[in-house]
C-alpha cells in the first residue's frame, strides 16, 4: 500500500491480510485552521471539505473508513459493510473485509488492535476518561472483551499499536485524573510527574501500555517520546490542547 506523503505506516508485525494507517495534517482540502486533512465533521470545518477529505482517505486505503460519534466512553460498536457512520461509541471491531475501524483524535490516544491470525481487527479512542473508565474497566478492557466474545481469542493472540497523542511533557492534569487511575492501580504513580500546585504531567501512552500489559496484550508504537506528541508537532498533527480550534486526524485498521 503506497501512502500519501506525510502519513504514518504503523510498524508492527501485522498478519498478511491486515493493513493499518495513521493520517496526519497532510494532503487534504480544508483551509486554516483545519488545514488540511481534517476528517472531523463536528469541529466547524466546511462540510464539503470534510467530505472530500474522507473520500481521499477511502481512496488511499481502498477500504471504507467507518467514523464513530466518539463521546469519551467505552461503548464498542461491531461494524459491518451495511452499518452507517455516526454510531455512538469509542471503540469498534470488525471481521468484515474492506471495513476500516477508524478513530479520530486531536490529542487523545488512538489504539489499533489486531489478532495475530488476522481474523478480526479493532480500534479504540483513549482519552483519559475512556482509558480510566470505572472500577478498572475502561475502553481498552471493553474493546478487548468484545474481541474475545466475538472470536474466542486469547490475549496472547492480540497485539496493539498506539498512535500519536498528547505527550508526557504536555498533558497537564488535575488530581482527579491521577486519583482515577490510582484507585485501581497504585503502580501508576510513576506515570504522573508534579507540575505546580495541584497539577501533574500525565503519561497517557504509558497509562495505556500499562492497561494493555495487564490484559496480556503486546503493544507497539507510541513510546511517549517527543516525536509522538501531538502538541509538540504542529506541522504534523492537529491538537485541541494547543490550538483549541482544531481538525482531527485518524488511525485506521482493516482486513483485506
Amino acid at each position: 500500500m503506497a501512502l500519501p506523503q506525510g502519513w504514518i505506516a504503523p510498524e508492527w508485525p501485522l498478519p498478511p491480510n491486515v493493513r493499518a494507517v495513521c493520517t496526519t495534517r497532510a494532503g487534504g482540502y480544508s483551509r486554516a485552521p483545519y488545514d488540511s486533512l481534517n476528517l472531523g465533521g463536528h469541529v466547524g470545518d466546511a462540510p464539503e471539505a470534510v467530505a472530500s477529505n474522507r473520500a481521499l482517505l477511502a481512496e488511499a486505503i481502498r477500504a471504507r473508513p467507518v467514523f464513530l460519534d466518539q463521546v469519551h466512553g467505552h461503548a464498542t460498536a461491531s461494524l459491518t459493510d451495511k452499518g452507517p457512520d455516526g454510531t455512538t461509541a469509542d471503540a469498534c471491531i470488525t471481521t468484515t473485509p474492506g471495513i476500516a475501524c477508524t478513530i479520530m483524535v486531536a490529542d487523545c490516544l488512538p489504539v489499533l488492535l489486531a489478532l495475530r491470525d488476522g481474523r478480526a481487527v479493532a480500534a479504540a479512542h483513549a482519552g483519559w476518561r475512556g482509558l480510566a473508565g470505572s472500577g478498572g474497566r475502561g475502553v481498552l478492557e471493553a474493546v478487548w472483551e468484545s474481541l474475545r466474545e466475538r472470536t474466542g481469542a486469547q490475549a496472547r493472540e492480540t497485539m496493539a499499536w498506539l498512535g500519536p497523542c498528547i505527550g508526557p511533557a504536555a498533558f497537564e492534569v488535575g488530581p482527579e485524573v491521577k486519583a482515577a487511575f490510582e484507585a485501581v492501580d497504585s503502580g501508576v504513580a510513576a506515570l504522573f510527574q508534579p507540575h505546580g500546585p495541584g497539577k501533574w504531567l500525565a503519561d497517557l501512552p504509558g497509562l495505556a501500555r500499562r492497561r494493555l500489559q495487564a490484559l496480556g496484550v503486546t503493544s507497539y508504537g507510541n513510546d511517549g517520546s517527543p516525536g509522538w506528541c501531538t502538541v509538540a508537532n504542529p506541522l504534523l498533527f492537529f491538537s485541541h490542547r494547543r490550538d483549541r480550534v482544531s481538525g482531527r486526524f485518524a488511525a485506521c485498521i482493516w482486513r483485506l
